[in-house]
């Protein structure tokens, strides 16, 4: 078994070994994972935070030993950017800018120039490092604030406060406890939203008074009620509700 590290500010994931194929999801600066499968120019790789898999470009990653995966792995305090863009110093006058949720470890000797944060956070934080990403643009399969899809933004806030919630959304639905009303949700809590088939395809965070944070377009705040999500923009119901549920 080999493993892996990103050392790059954002790296994708891809479903097949095409520089075309989709984007299943991404890696940020820090982010390490186990090689499943390794080929001349491309590696599929299982993400170590949430068990994601896809295919990088090898000449993207950086190979690591079992050792420092291991000291990854089991690290107690992760420390995470949280500017939208901090710099990471790896040399004379080498600067590597980083996005927001970069987990950052002096391993390979590089000094971060940013305001970073540790340990888990309280509940009533959520919502504050949610903000962080309004009106960042819909991007399929994005984790950052210059393109992110419903369930990286969820995924995101949570990791930053030092939370795990799976990659994408109808995952994310089997975690946590369901609620019955949304007067039991408390501001973090998660909605879940269903298709036409009955497949949970969004996600958003719930907020005080009935509002909610999801990604639409962008990261944008709308009403929520029993039925869905209610745009104020195009006066319509733009998200079908399935569940509620509290993951903290």
């Amino acid at each position: 078994m080999q493993y892996g590290i990103c050392l790059l500010s954002i790296v994708p994931i891809r479903s097949i070994t095409e520089d075309t194929s989709e984007v299943v999801t991404q890696l940020l600066y820090g982010d390490h994972f186990k090689v499943l499968e390794q080929r001349k120019h491309w590696s599929k790789i299982r993400v170590a935070f949430d068990g994601c898999e896809g295919w990088v470009k090898n000449i993207q990653i950086t190979i690591i030993d079992e050792l420092l995966y291991s000291t990854l792995e089991t690290k107690e305090n992760p420390e995470f950017s949280i500017d939208l863009v901090s710099f990471i110093e790896s040399g004379t006058n080498n600067l590597l800018p980083i996005v927001m949720g970069s987990m950052i470890d002096t391993s390979f000797n590089h000094k971060h120039e940013g305001t970073l944060i540790s340990k888990k956070q309280g509940k009533s934080k959520l919502i504050r490092t949610a903000l962080l990403y309004l009106n960042s643009p819909y991007l399929w399969g994005g984790k950052t604030p210059f393109g992110i899809d419903s369930s990286g933004f969820t995924q995101m806030v949570y990791k930053i406060n030092g939370y795990s919630l799976l990659r994408h959304a109808a995952e994310q639905a089997t975690q946590g406890e369901a609620l019955s009303f949304i007067e039991e949700c408390e501001a973090g809590d998660l909605a879940f939203f269903d298709n036409n088939e009955g497949v949970i395809d969004h996600v958003g965070m719930v907020m005080e008074n009935n509002y909610i944070i999801h990604v639409y377009g962008k990261v944008r705040i709308d009403r929520i009620d029993h039925t869905g999500i209610f745009n104020a923009d195009t006066k319509t119901y733009t998200h079908k509700l399935r569940v509620f549920k509290k993951i903290l």
